[in-house]
């Protein structure tokens, strides 16, 4: 479970596309084969493109350094409250199992302790459903607010038309890309500059 949950913080950011087009059509715009290369859009029509490594924004951007340092605090303490639940369940079925061998009760006592401790198994269960749908959401909403803080900033970054698109990279999801066209560092120290702070 808590490698699901880990593992959620980065899904929805591997996905980024960043695209900034300007206002002229391109050439053959609709007839453009499917495995025509983005690379041979600057040659055709003289328009540049640039790229933006996500790794390097996640691991520079001082937003997603608080969000990390959010995310993993609230995994931690669902952890917590998990295994305090789960202890106590333990603890109280180990008991129980004693108190049988021993005879200690009667079948109606027995039969009411032991539907005890499965309500007390099912709630933990629910529990860890809801912590879980509320921690997903809690990720999912600090991935659109990254997605959207870069999508913003581009935006105001390209508002001079430079680049006709910009793309992001992510791992190997573009074979080979130019340093030369790599704007990583501009944005980074551009959105660190413009960021506020997390709000309270």
């Amino acid at each position: 479970m808590k490698k699901s949950w880990s593992n959620m913080a980065v899904l929805a950011l591997a996905a980024f596309a960043f695209i900034a087009c300007n206002n002229q059509p391109q050439k053959n715009d609709t007839t453009a084969g499917k495995n025509e290369t983005a690379t041979s859009a600057p040659a055709a029509g003289g328009q540049k493109i640039a790229y933006v490594e996500i790794d390097s924004i996640m691991s520079q951007y001082t937003y997603w350094k608080d969000v990390t340092k959010i995310i993993k605090a609230k995994e931690a303490n669902i952890q917590r409250t998990l295994a305090g639940k789960q202890k106590t369940i333990q603890a109280a079925a180990a008991n129980f199992q004693q108190n049988v061998q021993a005879n200690k009760y009667t079948q109606a006592q027995a039969q009411q302790i032991q539907a005890s401790i499965q309500k007390q198994a099912q709630d933990a269960d629910a529990l860890q459903q809801r912590l879980g749908a509320e921690y997903q959401n809690e990720v999912a909403k600090y991935n659109k607010a990254l997605s959207d803080s870069v999508h913003n900033y581009l935006k105001a970054y390209n508002k001079d038309k430079k680049y006709a698109i910009i793309l992001a990279k992510s791992g190997d999801n573009i074979l080979y890309a130019d340093p030369a066209y790599d704007i990583t560092g501009e944005v980074v120290k551009g959105m660190n500059q413009a960021y506020k702070g997390m709000k309270k």
